[in-house]
Formats: structure tokens, C-alpha cells, sequence
């Protein structure tokens, strides 16, 4: 086997964590001022769906619908060029398709009508509550499983990542203003399993290296696994990122949000698995002898020999 070049990430851990907590403290400030700018799924309004016989020209449909008097318009494709999917906070009016077809037929006589359809306020606050309990219960059993399978100091890492990355995506949304929709809330359990993974990746081997390395220096130990997990997690999220970039690129405005929270997801998943679930083992001192197994405190007795046994069976006092 080949001699793996060891890389000093740890030693610029103070940097990493000076970056992480402005990303932090920006979502943060985000979350807090601006909020996030949600979709019909969560706040309810107004879908229509139209046809045409022709491309269709969203910006045009957009800007005259806004024109109109029409609020927080959304215009997107609806699986191909000649399906528009338009989405508006408007009260509930069995009429409103009607205008809006008749007011985009005096530009594109093509157009037809497909669907008109009212999403309630009540499902879509449902639909937010059920999303953010989600999300905290797979935090909750994540930290659980790897405080079993690894160790506790292990399973706070992991999960401070796993918030890390969370807090992150949804700050970057915040800052865009960009539409969370239910694809995006998905994306963003997706990122929870991205994230975990990988970090579960590293902390195996550094496991197996603070077992099997006969070196008692936390901070080398700690570089060496990374670097020999360096390869796997450089193609792993490359080859990722490229799937979710041409996504995002040419799969239209339907999967859009789903595709750049992905890839916003993936690049600070992959960045926290080394600067920050490995910081946190630093930060809580971790050492080789919270990964070596217990020794046992009584000798069976079985495993007494028989020579240190009296004639009656017993240990001599």
C-alpha cells in the first residue's frame, strides 16, 4: 500500500471556524430580518395552468401579470416549453383563470386553460410544521445513533454539522429570496443524508487510526484519516455536483430550487465532514481512550487457573 500524504487540515481549523460562524451569523441575521420567501405550498394562493401551441415566453407572461395588479407572481415552465405554471397570492376566485387566460390571449391567442386550482393557507402552515418537526426528529435519532455506533464526542460532531449545514442552506435562500417549495424542503433533507454519510465515512477511519496507529498525537491522527478519506470525498461530491449543476442548468424552473439547494448542500456537507465534525473532536479533547474498548473490572472464573484454586474450587484470599 502506497504512503498517503498527509495534509495539515486541522491546521487551519481556526480559520475554518472563523468562516463557518460568519456564514452562520449571516443566515442567522437572514433568517431573523428577511425570512424566507415561501411558495404556494406553504402560504397558499392561486395555480393556474396554460397551454400554448408555441414556445412560451415567461418574462412576457411575468411582466403582464404584474402589470395587471396581480401579487408575487410566479411564471415557470411545467415540463416543457409550451407549459406555463403560474402561481399567485390571490384570494379564492373560481373566476381568476378565466382573467388571467383572457388577459394573456390578447398577446398569445394560442393559450388554453388546463388547470385552475386554490391551495388553502391552512394546508400549506400544515405542511411547514410537519417539515420542521421532521427535521429535528432525524437530527434527534442521527445524534442517537452515532453516540452507539462511534461515541458521544462523535455524535455531537455529526450533528453540528448536520445544523451547520441546515442553518447554511436555508440562510443562502434567505439572503436570494428564492421560492421554498416542498422540492426544496426535500433538497434539504437530502443534504441531512449528504452530509451524514460523509461524516460517518470520516469518522470511522478516524476511529480505526486512533485504534490500530501507535501515536498518541490526536491532532496528526486526525489529519492522517482525513487525508486518506480525501480521494473518496473529492469524487464523491464532484460527481455530484456536476449531476446538480447541469440540473439546475436545463431542468427547468420546476426542479431549479431543488437542484441549487442540492448543490449549496453538497459543497458545505462536504466541507463541514473535515472543518467541522473533526474541529468539534478537537475542540472536546478526544483521545485514544475513548475509543478502546472497556477492560473487564472481574476475572471469570473460569479464566482462573487452577493451580491459584483451593481444593474447594475457590480463589485463595
Amino acid at each position: 500500500m502506497s504512503e498517503v500524504k498527509v495534509f495539515d487540515f486541522m491546521g487551519k481549523r481556526n480559520i475554518a471556524l472563523v468562516f463557518s460562524i460568519i456564514l452562520l451569523v449571516v443566515s442567522v441575521v437572514s433568517l431573523a430580518s428577511r425570512g424566507l420567501n415561501f411558495g404556494l405550498d406553504f402560504t397558499g394562493g392561486a395555480q393556474i395552468e396554460l397551454g400554448f401551441q408555441q414556445e412560451a415566453d415567461v418574462n412576457e407572461i411575468r411582466s403582464l401579470l404584474e402589470g395587471a395588479g396581480y401579487n408575487d407572481v410566479n411564471v415557470k415552465f411545467f415540463g416543457n416549453n409550451t407549459d406555463i405554471l403560474i402561481n399567485m397570492q390571490e384570494d379564492n376566485k373560481p373566476q381568476l383563470g378565466a382573467e388571467v387566460l383572457a388577459l394573456v390571449a390578447e398577446q398569445r391567442p394560442d393559450v388554453e386553460l388546463r388547470r385552475n386550482e386554490y391551495v388553502g393557507p391552512q394546508v400549506g402552515e400544515e405542511l411547514a410544521n410537519k417539515g420542521g418537526i421532521g427535521m429535528l426528529v432525524a437530527l434527534a435519532l442521527v445524534m442517537i445513533y452515532i453516540a452507539f455506533r462511534f461515541q458521544f464526542k462523535f455524535a455531537v460532531g455529526a450533528v453540528a454539522a448536520l445544523i451547520h449545514d441546515v442553518i447554511i442552506v436555508l440562510g443562502f435562500f434567505s439572503v436570494t429570496q428564492l421560492a421554498v417549495d416542498l422540492t426544496v424542503l426535500a433538497a434539504v433533507l437530502a443534504v441531512i443524508g449528504y452530509s451524514l454519510n460523509d461524516t460517518i465515512v470520516v469518522s470511522d477511519r478516524i476511529r480505526e487510526s486512533f485504534r490500530i496507529i501507535r501515536r498518541d498525537d490526536v491532532k496528526y491522527l486526525i489529519n492522517l484519516s482525513l487525508s486518506q478519506t480525501l480521494g473518496r470525498t473529492i469524487i464523491t461530491s464532484l460527481t455530484t455536483l456536476l449531476v446538480l449543476i447541469a440540473l439546475a442548468i436545463f431542468g427547468g424552473e420546476m426542479i431549479f430550487g431543488f437542484a441549487i439547494a442540492l448543490t449549496v448542500g453538497v459543497g458545505i456537507g462536504t466541507y463541514s465532514s473535515i472543518y467541522v465534525a473533526a474541529n468539534i473532536l478537537m475542540i472536546m479533547d478526544i483521545s485514544k481512550e475513548d475509543l478502546m474498548p472497556q477492560e473487564k473490572e472481574t476475572v471469570d472464573q473460569d479464566e482462573v487457573p487452577s493451580w491459584l484454586k483451593d481444593e474447594e474450587g475457590e480463589e485463595p484470599k
